[in-house]
């Protein structure tokens, strides 16, 4: 059985990412110790909240989560932690983010949508990745969040569209660390599918 460990840094959705992999017969460790990264088979950065807030308390683990990126093996970021990955972000004042993907974060412009990004909305998949085995193009997955990722093609695994076209999905070069905007754990069986993929990943 798979051991995924969950960094719990104190913004994060724990328990129905927990629930989601668990139902993807892995083992899932919710953990504070910045050691269990160092063991683990697969690692999940989620995240609810304000990117300034995550990036100072993610502190702790820096050290330990750049070797075990550089080691090769999974790392999935969920929403705020999907934009954690980048290089930065301008919420909250230009802040630095991990720097795992080239890219920016950057607020919704103004416009008639509302922001937050709220509900379900279609991914358009635009390069093959195990993440996305068995998910079709236009399947529908659950948003929320008001700021978004911009990269470039090669490390954008999916697109969305909501007034602007954005990166809902990333990934690094050596294709290890991937990123979704949206919630996996909320968005039904396509999310549980992803779920599945990250654990085969591992």
């Amino acid at each position: 059985m798979k051991q995924i460990t969950i960094i719990d840094y104190g913004l994060g959705n724990l328990r129905s990412v927990q629930k989601g992999l668990e139902h993807a017969k892995a083992s899932v460790n919710v953990s504070i110790d910045p050691e269990d990264i160092e063991n683990s088979d697969g690692v999940v950065l989620p995240g609810v909240g304000a990117f300034s807030d995550a990036m100072r308390n993610i502190e702790p683990f820096l050290d330990i989560l750049y070797d075990y990126v550089e080691s090769g093996k999974p790392l999935l970021g969920i929403c705020l932690g999907h934009q954690m990955l980048m290089t930065n972000s301008e919420e909250g004042g230009m802040r630095d983010g991990l720097g795992f993907i080239p890219g920016n974060v950057v607020r919704f412009p103004h416009s008639k949508l509302k922001v937050p990004h709220m509900g379900w909305n279609s991914l358009h998949i635009t390069q093959q990745h195990p993440i996305y085995e068995g998910i079709e193009d236009d399947s529908y997955v659950y948003f929320v969040h008001s700021y978004y990722v911009s990269t470039d093609d090669d490390h954008t695994l999916a697109s969305c569209e909501y007034g602007v076209e954005f990166a809902a999905s990333v990934v690094n070069e050596k294709g290890n660390v991937i990123g979704t905007q949206f919630h996996p754990e909320k968005s039904g069986e396509v999310g549980l599918r992803i779920l599945s993929n990250f654990v085969k990943m591992c």
